[in-house]
């Protein structure tokens, strides 16, 4: 079970991550202001992505397919204890997760509402089916990162702002850790 939106808190920040106050989550994605996001992209043993379809009736971006898992760490929590949290509320799953970069993204998005975020990305990897919970996730699917990219320049209406944003940039930093190729 996940807190309303409304009851939610965000740490906002100033463009080097410093945190400079807390607003109410709705509000701050209401007025545009600079908080603190995570997201979390698992790969499984063969290279692929698992994705997620943002439930419809999600506060913004409802119905799109995003990374394994996005949100924000509350007032007071580190990134490791909300990144295993939100995980584990919206995908069923845990694993190890470690920080990949971090980047700041401004878009303006459906119902009037405003995501600029300071997101750290994070990977992990598991070949475990998730177990999803239908108030945050619609649906899920193992993806090869190849086809990925090419999905979302043909149809980038299909993907979350966040997604399209920052996929690219992804698989440059696995591909340069890890060695994994995209095809």
């Amino acid at each position: 079970m996940t807190t309303d939106h409304l009851e939610e808190r965000v740490i906002l920040v100033d463009t080097s991550d410093r945190q400079i106050g807390t607003a109410e989550k709705l509000a701050a994605h209401r007025q545009g202001q600079l908080h603190r996001a995570f997201s979390i992209f698992i790969l499984n043993s063969q290279g692929q992505l698992l994705l997620q379809k943002r439930a419809k009736h999600k506060y913004h971006s409802g119905g799109l397919w995003t990374n394994t898992c996005c949100s924000h760490p509350r007032p007071e929590e580190t990134l490791s204890n909300a990144t295993h949290r939100r995980l584990q509320e919206e995908m069923g799953m845990t694993c190890d997760l470690q920080e990949l970069f971090s980047f700041i993204y401004r878009a303006e998005l459906d119902h009037d509402l405003i995501e600029y975020e300071f997101d750290h990305v994070f990977i992990g990897y598991s070949d475990r089916h998730p177990i999803i919970n239908p108030n945050e996730v619609e649906d899920w699917q193992w993806i090869e990162l190849e086809k990925l990219q090419k999905d979302i320049q043909v149809y980038p209406e299909n993907y979350t702002y966040w997604l399209r944003d920052c996929c690219d940039r992804f698989i440059k930093q696995i591909q340069m850790f890890s060695g994994i190729a995209t095809n």
